[in-house]
């Protein structure tokens, strides 16, 4: 299955688009660092509607060069969270098709 990049329009196969968004859009996740509560998070926005996706950042110890020095891995979990809404609210326009096999939920959420 070959997936559309939310960004270029690049296409990719399923395994390989994630390491495209990495190498290609890692400008596309935002980091910030929150001096008073020693708090750090990554934004990402979804490129085809409204949403905003932020979490916080957990690091071991509170120095701010983390965010920069796993700048790379932040990214990764930050597609992680954007594919997956790409995927269950805009599979059409990128191309995601859901396995025929795979079992819907029901109205009630049933499987």
């Amino acid at each position: 299955m070959e997936l559309k990049c939310p960004y270029c329009g690049e296409e990719y196969n399923i395994n390989h688009i994630h390491r495209h968004m990495i190498d290609n859009h890692a400008d596309m996740v935002q980091t910030e660092y929150d001096e008073e509560a020693e708090k750090m998070r990554y934004i990402i926005a979804c490129p085809l509607c409204p949403l905003k996706y932020q979490h916080r950042v957990k690091p071991r110890y509170r120095d701010p060069r983390f965010l920069e020095e796993f700048r790379t891995e932040i990214a990764t979990v930050a597609f992680d969270q954007l594919l997956y809404h790409l995927a269950k609210e805009h599979g059409e326009e990128i191309g995601f098709e859901m396995p025929e096999d795979s079992e819907e939920a029901d109205e009630t959420g049933e499987v």
